[in-house]
């Protein structure tokens, strides 16, 4: 049996995930009244979603006339080609979820790449921008966003999670926010 303190420390690492480890999510749902009220302490907030099989700690706000606690969470800032592909991801999956009734959004390295290509400034060194993209599919992939699939290292599953992050009134925004991100492209361009 999984005790309490494998699961707040599984959390505090990161995103836990069902199919990563089916006994610690077992025990994090056996728990999860524990585990909400260790963390509380702490100044974080569990954040669980049972239909999508993930879960993660979250700095909760500040409360007014109370002093805030020290960061526990590291806030990471992203690069605008991370936070382009994060967005252009989100989108992805709620267009795939609208048409279609399958779980899993799976995705080839190509189309991700053309997904962020046009958005990118014009380069004359096609192989050099291929790394930089191959980079910051990387960086998502770190962020536990995208997972490799397991027979193949060209085709990733878009994870669910990125709903939280990126959430529907930020979508709705997005057509604004793909305006923004084109004119930045443009000021980069050579």
């Amino acid at each position: 049996m999984i005790e309490l303190s494998h699961v707040v420390i599984a959390l505090t690492k990161g995103l836990t995930h069902r199919e990563d480890d089916e006994p610690l999510w077992q025990a994090l749902l056996d728990h999860q009244a524990k585990v909400r009220e260790y963390v509380a302490v702490m100044g974080l907030e569990l954040l669980l979603d049972e239909a999508e099989g993930y879960a993660y700690l979250r700095q909760r706000p500040p409360e007014e006339g109370v002093a805030p606690l020290p960061r526990i969470v590291a806030r990471r800032p992203l690069s605008y080609p991370v936070s382009l592909l994060l967005a252009l991801l989100r989108k992805r999956l709620a267009e795939f979820d609208a048409r279609s009734g399958d779980a899993r959004l799976v995705m080839h390295r190509d189309e991700i790449v053309d997904l962020v290509r046009i958005f990118m400034p014009e380069s004359g060194n096609e192989v050099r921008q291929l790394d930089k993209l191959d980079g910051h599919i990387k960086k998502v992939v770190e962020l536990g966003f995208l997972r490799p699939l397991r027979d193949s290292e060209d085709k990733f599953e878009v994870q669910r999670i990125l709903k939280s992050f990126v959430d529907a009134q930020w979508l709705d925004d997005f057509d604004q926010r793909l305006a923004d991100y084109r004119k930045h492209a443009q000021q980069e361009a050579p």
